[in-house]
């Protein structure tokens, strides 16, 4: 274990990290997933915040394990190796906005930035519009944080305060394995879709020691999508990026192997062809998390380890999940909806204001 937890904490771990989701990700396809869809923490907490009835899109309802052993995985790492610090007070509300904003754009382009890799992965060449409006997403970010974007500092708190995403986890795992019916037709509170991506899922069990395996992995690591690429860009090193690189290349042999690899555009599994809302749907996104400091996996993560903002910016993204399919605004396989420009519009006018308003003046 202490072998183990070196090469996390070397320049090998994110390497390790991406290995082990561009390997189980596929596996969890093949073990019931939907597919491309193994691990998308964006379409996973859009699916809990179904299940919730935060929003009723009937095909998108299931409290996912993935999204729990994540934040237990790295609340358990935390505690383990003395990183279990809770934080915050670092600009909640706007961290709210940020994750509401940041699902709306994951949702037109139907998937966050794991699940743009591991859909290129599978041969969805549409993910190749919503990595490069990744990028430019975290390049329009990058701006902002050289001119001093800040969105302040957090603050110590009591060790009890960390505690509440891992008890909020371990209440959905009891909720998903107990699946209470209080409405008065047997319906509710928790609801599962009959069809659909969300009546598509590996076994509980499975879902969650992989998701307690990538928390534990990428809480070590520091692994994130976001800031391996705002790295390469703002200090040059490619130590995170690296992860991505090795993600993609196991993600790839692994669907090959599998038999999962189906390259092209037309009939990919949930997703559309529309390339341009694919780019702009991502570059809200990507903005949206540059901005908050991480992909939506890190914000797990570090919810996990005690952070109280990235688990407002985490509640943010399941209440713009409620918002997203309540409003109309998520995409389907058909494309995107007549109202998700005016959101995106929005989305950007909001994200772009308080880049220019929220900065610390530079010596």
């Amino acid at each position: 274990m202490k072998g183990l937890d070196r090469i996390l904490l070397s320049r090998m771990g994110p390497i390790v990290a991406g290995i082990a989701v561009g390997v189980l990700a596929p596996l969890l396809v093949h073990w019931g997933n939907p597919g491309n869809m193994g691990i998308c923490v964006a379409c996973f907490e859009r699916d809990i915040a179904g299940a919730l009835g935060l929003h009723r899109a009937g095909v998108v309802q299931y409290l996912r394990p993935e999204i729990m052993g994540i934040i237990l995985g790295a609340f358990l790492s935390a505690i383990a190796f003395g990183e279990y610090r809770p934080r915050s007070g670092s600009s909640p509300v706007v961290r709210f906005f940020l994750g509401m904003f940041a699902m709306i754009g994951a949702l037109i382009f139907l998937g966050c930035p794991w699940r743009g890799y591991l859909r290129l992965a599978g041969g969805d060449w549409n993910a190749l519009f919503g990595l490069a409006g990744l990028f430019v997403g975290i390049g329009i970010g990058i701006f902002f944080l050289w001119r001093g974007f800040s969105l302040g500092r957090s603050h110590s708190e009591e060790r009890g305060s960390g505690l509440m995403m891992p008890l909020m986890a371990l209440g959905l795992l009891a909720l998903l394995l107990i699946a209470p019916k209080f409405g008065a037709e047997g319906s509710g509170p928790i609801f599962f879709s009959a069809k659909g991506p969300g009546s598509m899922y590996a076994p509980w069990v499975v879902s969650m020691a992989v998701g307690l395996a990538i928390g534990w992995l990428a809480q070590r690591s520091r692994f994130c999508t976001v800031g391996s690429v705002r790295d390469l860009f703002m200090l040059k090193d490619s130590h995170l990026f690296n992860g991505i690189i090795a993600l993609l290349i196991a993600a790839v042999a692994t669907n090959y192997a599998l038999g999962l690899f189906k390259p092209g555009f037309a009939g990919q599994p949930v997703a559309h062809t529309n390339g341009l809302w694919n780019f702009l749907g991502m570059v809200l996104a990507g903005l949206c998390f540059t901005l908050a400091g991480g992909c939506p996996g890190r914000q797990l993560i570090m919810s996990g380890e005690g952070d109280g903002d990235a688990a407002v910016f985490v509640l943010g993204m399941i209440a713009g999940a409620g918002i997203a399919h309540n409003f109309s605004l998520a995409s389907s396989p058909n494309g995107i909806t007549p109202y998700a420009p005016g959101a995106w519009v929005v989305g950007m006018i909001f994200c772009l204001a308080i880049g220019f308003m929220m900065r610390q003046k530079l010596d």
